[in-house]
């Protein structure tokens, strides 16, 4: 049986992420930055997404291209660790759940988009 975050939509958790930035000091550019480097959505398709209300298994699903170095991206995220998530859309909400606290953490952008 898949989790029920699966069929949230995205447009509803999103503005939890802007404004978990915004309590930091960042930008809804900079979450924007993140979603775009994670799933290769541009501001056309992110605000289509957000629009239709598509739910996160649609979103990654329709994601343009994810990034393949997505997978450097390791760490806890509520109590588990990311790269030992089983489920591969589970790890991928995760993904993006992580690099939104490193960008709220203040954490360099070369470490948040794993540039080497």
């Amino acid at each position: 049986m898949s989790h029920p975050v699966f069929k949230m939509s995205f447009a509803s958790v999103y503005p939890h992420y802007v404004s978990k930035a915004e309590k930091k000091d960042r930008t809804k550019a900079q979450v924007d930055e993140i979603i775009h480097w994670l799933t290769g959505y541009d501001a056309d398709g992110l605000s289509a997404a957000l629009d239709d209300k598509r739910d996160f298994e649609a979103f990654f699903a329709q994601a343009p291209a994810m990034n393949p170095n997505r997978t450097l991206i390791k760490g806890v995220v509520c109590g588990h660790r990311v790269e030992d998530i089983a489920d591969p859309l589970m790890r991928e909400i995760r993904y993006l759940d992580k690099m939104i606290d490193e960008l709220a953490r203040g954490k360099k952008y070369e470490n948040i988009f794993r540039i080497p």
